[in-house]
């Protein structure tokens, strides 16, 4: 059966094709229902073509077209996630120099009963949301926050899970001021050495070292329709071509989604999505999620400090290594 459709979702361009067809099943099944008259069999046939046209269109999806899904503004941020696959979530805050950035946020909390720290990039849902958290691009101090939370972990031997959803580091001439780059260099090396499990999952966008400052992990993991670049497309496009216009273009040259990434290894695992994204079922999705995170876990859970962080340096030192 194809689903009602739903008025509140936000329709992308590329989908207006699905809700055309689904509206006239809808428009249908309501002079069915006034005029007493039997349509179920044209019901049914537009039904089993609509659901044909969108598992079609959602496989052959362009690049660009994905990076649209993982922008969407009802997909599921950091919170979502929290609510859905874990227990007992005790929010930890600042950097223990006067600020609280909450483009970063994390706590420890239990997921299948394994305590676990869990720190993510936050988006938010509403406009008074989105400038609270600075639209996910943490500032200096949200990375020593989470330098914080990764050296907690580490010495209580807390696995640490991420989850990356930015468009990047905020470029301001404030954070600059503030050490952006230098705050984001110390993630990299100190994750490099921590003690414990590190798991990271890029669940929308995944930009430049605003994203890889949460993920020098023991394994990235990146969801079907988010995307993992060291430049968004717009940003590409206007160096490549002067015209940020070209997104679609430089989406194509980048790779940025995940079945790419995963082919140079840059990922270590694509997780499935509800068909046309997370945001269409985000308690399916986070179930799929925690279920890959336990998984995940499971692979480390007997591998000593000197063995992960041998593994994590092996990792990251092969990317852009190709045989001849």
């Amino acid at each position: 059966m194809v689903d009602t459709i739903d008025k509140k979702l936000q329709i992308l361009d590329f989908e207006k094709p699905i809700y055309v067809m689904q509206e006239k099943i809808e428009e249908l099944k309501k002079v069915s229902m006034d005029t007493n008259m039997n349509y179920e069999s044209e019901i049914q046939t537009l039904e089993t073509q609509t659901e044909e046209y969108k598992k079609e269109l959602y496989e052959k999806l362009e690049p660009y077209q994905k990076l649209q899904i993982a922008r969407h503004p009802q997909r599921p941020n950091f919170f979502d996630y929290v609510n859905f696959i874990s227990e007992d979530f005790i929010e930890l805050h600042g950097d223990r120099e006067g600020t609280d950035d909450r483009a970063i946020a994390g706590g420890v909390c239990r997921i299948g009963g394994i305590p676990v720290m869990l720190i993510g990039t936050v988006k938010g849902k509403t406009t008074k949301e989105n400038l609270e958290c600075n639209f996910g691009m943490p500032q200096p101090q949200g990375y020593r926050k989470a330098l914080r939370l990764f050296e907690h972990a580490s010495k209580f031997n807390l696995p640490i899970i991420t989850l990356v959803d930015t468009m990047g580091a905020y470029p301001g001439i404030k954070a600059e001021e503030t050490g952006q780059g230098t705050a984001i260099a110390v993630n990299l090396k100190q994750m490099a050495k921590l003690d414990v499990p590190v798991i990271s999952i890029i669940t929308g966008e995944g930009c430049s070292g605003g994203a890889l400052g949460l993920a020098v992990s023991n394994k990235v993991m990146i969801l079907e329709y988010a995307y993992y670049t060291v430049i968004s497309p717009e940003g590409c496009a206007s160096i490549l071509w002067r015209d940020a216009q070209e997104a679609n273009k430089a989406a194509n040259a980048l790779k940025i989604t995940g079945d790419d990434l995963l082919k140079f290894n840059i990922v270590d695992e694509v997780i499935k999505e509800p068909l046309g994204g997370a945001h269409y079922d985000p308690e399916l999705m986070a179930k799929t999620l925690k279920e890959a995170i336990l998984k995940s876990l499971g692979e480390f859970k007997n591998m000593s400090p000197n063995e992960l962080k041998e593994h994590r340096y092996s990792k990251f030192r092969a990317l852009g290594i190709y045989g001849t």
